[in-house]
């Protein structure tokens, strides 16, 4: 049993998860781990490397070295600034960069290429398996936040709380478009709403560990609400939770 609770955060991309996991783990005072970090990273590294996305033999052998010898890490900006060697906390934190062989690779992971390519390589069963141990690990203590795809249903189907955030295709494009405007990349609306919907179709029709709501997932939805509504939802929820564990009731 572990000693706190954990949080588990699926949802289609651009439903928020990034924020809202974020914003809820400070909250609660509680570790954010991005795992699709995780997979976006490797599918950066493949595609710097040379190795097909449709190679999945050749994508999980590179998942295999990037995870066994620790060459993703997530360390806090302010240490990067400050020069200092980063502490061992790969698992990744509230305003984390993402660190490959030492180089920072925050912005590049963010691209919509390496977004599209990311979906392909967290299909292959490979991959997956290569950073689903250090998810667990990441997590098997609680007082962590888990936001992915297939956290509750895959990571830890065991999950205290679990959560599925979701918001419409339109809304979510919109939100896509801007998030893309403010990085200096200009996209057609239709453009990133195809971008959105293609993403939605691969994750959820992947054979491996698809996108879809736990049974005992509380449905979010972000449509035509303020962020700071959805966290504040979100915290209540872990919050009488964690009350109900803390009484021995079994709660759901």
């Amino acid at each position: 049993m572990r000693d706190r609770v954990l949080v588990a955060i699926d949802g289609p991309a651009g439903a928020g998860k990034s924020t809202v996991a974020r914003r809820v783990a400070e909250q609660l005072g509680f570790v954010l781990v991005d795992t699709g970090a995780l997979y976006r990273t490797v599918a950066f590294a493949a595609t710097q490397g040379g190795v097909a996305l449709d190679d999945g033999d050749g994508l999980g052998a590179l998942a295999e070295q990037l995870a066994g010898d620790r060459r993703i890490r997530f360390v806090a900006p302010q240490v990067l600034a400050a020069g200092e060697d980063p502490p061992d906390s790969r698992f990744g934190g509230s305003g984390v960069r993402v660190l490959l062989d030492g180089a920072d690779v925050s912005e590049a992971i963010r691209t919509p290429l390496v977004s599209i390519a990311a979906s392909q390589v967290s299909a292959h069963p490979r991959v997956r398996g290569a950073l689903l141990d250090l998810q667990r690990q990441a997590g098997e203590g609680g007082g962590v936040v888990l936001e992915g795809r297939d956290i509750g249903t895959v990571v830890f189907p065991d999950a205290e709380v679990k959560f599925f955030l979701t918001a419409n295709a339109t809304e979510r494009a919109t939100r896509r478009q801007r998030e893309l405007a403010d990085k200096g990349t200009t996209m057609s609306f239709a453009d990133t709403l195809a971008e959105v919907v293609q993403r939605d179709r691969a994750d959820s029709e992947r054979p491996v560990a698809p996108l879809r709501r736990a049974d005992d997932a509380l449905l979010v939805d972000s449509s035509g609400r303020d962020i700071a509504d959805v966290v504040t939802e979100m915290v209540e929820v872990v919050r009488a939770r964690a009350r109900e564990l803390a009484a021995g009731e079994p709660g759901g």
